[in-house]
């Protein structure tokens, strides 16, 4: 009589169960041939090194479907490629702005006692200066020394005569973390979709690709789009109201970059130089609408941006070498303190005319030159947790590039390109006192140290520009502080007897300062349940006896005192917190203490 055969369990995965399939198959069909199933046998050794085998494979098996998928994924790079389908942009060296006082000594005029203004230079866009930490700061525009609204004092004075002899100048600029470095690339036989990795862990964006027969390269934000909007100086009559005038400008040869923890990568489309057509705006009624022996149009979407007819998203670069320049910084953290940014590193001045100034007076004015900030320079220094990206790439992936919801502009706040300034955190309110569809944004920095600090006027005017291009039209936005409250957290526990008190301590304050590593949004309450549970899960701790909340205010914390006691819930499990305030615990080593009981 034949044996029936026993079915395979698909759903024996582990050690555990595979080796007890093995030797019950084995036992089934293999009664005669082997029947040592202890420990010490050589059966036993097969047996086990193939249920090994099976365990490690069903593990990865599990491991790939999860990192397929970005509910699940948990590796950090992963989740950065996954999020880059739905839209989302990663952004690990974002850019520090912020304003700096600018100082000079110009010399007297010997007929008037006052200023010589012939002496009174230009600051050229492109003048770096350098932090006490190394990080390399750059002039974003043109400051004018003589301009009517400096502030102007007397520098220095006649001893004898007490007749001024120079003046002290001071005006203010914009600068941004990095400094400006070029790699070239020799480039060989036409490469379809030709990718280059530009050397450097810290490239905050690329500044500008040419090769050597003058060709630009624009970047461009995915390899279809062939139409830019570039800045022209504006030469007309109404130019003291428009500086610039947009036009547009087709660009086949373009690139897009991708961002990474290990550096930035640009990659080119699939064109070549002879497949090239026409580089000028077409008739979109002939390319977009692709309309064939009709009178009519479809309801069919027509994307302004996609106006060239090519199908090969771009001319790659071949037989040539490229020159790229890109903005780096040279510090991982390019946040800095207030008065720490005092050397000046190359400066560019210019004066107007040279020809008629002593080269001496020239010299002491440009050696005069000093620079400082008076208020801190920060962004957002570190990178967004696994959990933070997954949720801002759905949010970004929801928004279909417009700005309706609070979460849009949310989702738009933290999607702000790098080299404009990073926000740490952002809540959007509605403004109950205004008759109009007023929207109040709550938006904070980083500091060098990683605390929270107020969003300095440089970055918040860019977010301005940033959102406006998306808002609804009929949307007012007010960009404001949030407030911050810094906390502490007094605990006291009950522990086994054979423990060391010091130790459980130590494991204690370490494990809530994890915890609260990663920093609340604005407006979200304080979890008190969540220390009683970390406490009470480490070993040797026996019972969380009492959590307290404390404000913290005055010194190095901030001047806002809240009534904690007075905002715990009922059930005393966490304290509320308006929609415009975030807790923050600064010092988490100092603002965590526990006692045993």
């Amino acid at each position: 009589m034949a044996k029936k055969n026993l079915p395979i369990k698909y759903t024996s995965r582990d050690f555990a169960t595979i080796r007890q399939d093995l030797v019950d198959y084995a036992k089934r069909y293999y009664p005669d041939s082997y029947q040592d199933y202890s420990e010490a046998g050589f059966g036993s050794l097969m047996v086990d090194t193939v249920a090994y085998v099976g365990d490690i494979l069903s593990f990865y098996l599990d491991y790939q479907a999860n990192e397929s998928l970005l509910s699940s994924a948990v590796e950090y790079d992963n989740v950065i490629r996954l999020a880059a389908q739905l839209g989302y942009k990663f952004q690990p060296n974002p850019t520090s702005y912020g304003l700096v006082s600018l100082y000079i000594l110009v010399p007297a005029n010997a007929a008037s006692n006052a200023p010589d203004t012939a002496y009174m230079p230009i600051l050229r866009k492109g003048s770096s200066f350098a932090a006490q930490n190394g990080g390399v700061f750059t002039l974003t525009e043109d400051v004018n020394f003589a301009n009517s609204n400096n502030e102007i004092v007397v520098g220095r004075v006649n001893p004898t005569t007490g007749t001024p002899t120079y003046y002290a100048v001071k005006t203010l600029g914009q600068v941004m973390s990095g400094e400006m470095v070029q790699t070239s690339f020799i480039i060989g036989a036409h490469k379809r979709f030709m990718s280059l990795d530009i050397p450097g862990s810290n490239t905050a964006e690329i500044v500008s690709v040419f090769d050597t027969e003058g060709h630009e390269y624009f970047e461009v934000d995915y390899l279809s789009q062939d139409v830019i909007y570039r800045e022209i100086p504006n030469r007309t009559t109404d130019i003291d109201s428009v500086r610039s005038i947009l036009k547009p400008v087709a660009v086949p040869r373009r690139f897009i970059s991708k961002n990474a923890t290990s550096g930035m990568t640009i990659q080119f489309g699939y064109g070549s130089e002879n497949e090239r057509k026409n580089d000028s705006v077409v008739d979109p009624a002939t390319v977009v609408l692709q309309q064939h022996a009709r009178n009519y149009v479809t309801d069919e979407t027509f994307d302004p941006s996609n106006l060239n007819q090519t199908d090969k998203f771009g001319i790659v670069p071949s037989n040539t070498t490229l020159f790229v320049t890109s903005r780096q910084n040279n510090a991982a953290n390019t946040n800095v303190a207030a008065g720490n940014l005092t050397t000046i590193a190359n400066p560019i001045i210019v004066f107007n005319d040279i020809a008629s100034l002593g080269s001496t007076k020239m010299n002491q004015v440009i050696s005069s030159l000093e620079v400082s900030n008076d208020r801190v320079i920060a962004g957002d220094i570190s990178y967004p947790t696994s959990a933070e990206i997954k949720t801002r790439a759905l949010d970004f992936f929801a928004t279909q590039n417009r700005i309706v919801t609070k979460n849009d502009y949310i989702s738009y706040v933290y999607a702000m390109p790098e080299k404009f300034g990073g926000i740490k955190r952002a809540a959007v309110i509605k403004d109950t006192d205004s008759f109009k569809r007023n929207l109040n944004l709550y938006v904070l920095s980083e500091a060098r140290d990683g605390t929270l600090v107020a969003t300095n006027s440089v970055i918040k005017q860019n977010l301005k520009t940033w959102l406006n291009k998306n808002r609804m039209i009929h949307d007012t936005v007010d960009i404001l502080d949030g407030s911050i409250i810094n906390i502490g957290v007094d605990f006291e526990i009950v522990i086994d007897k054979s423990a060391n008190k010091f130790d459980i301590l130590d494991t204690a304050t370490n494990k809530l300062a994890s915890l609260f590593k990663i920093l609340p949004d604005i407006g979200e309450a304080f979890t008190i349940s969540s220390v009683y549970s970390t406490l009470n899960n480490i070993a040797g701790v026996v019972d969380t006896v009492d959590v307290a909340v404390v404000n913290k205010t005055g010194g190095l914390y901030s001047n806002i005192n809240y009534d904690v006691p007075g905002n715990l819930s009922a059930d005393g499990r966490f304290v509320e917190l308006p929609e415009d305030l975030i807790w923050e615990i600064k010092f988490p080593l100092s603002d965590i203490r526990g006692t045993i009981r």
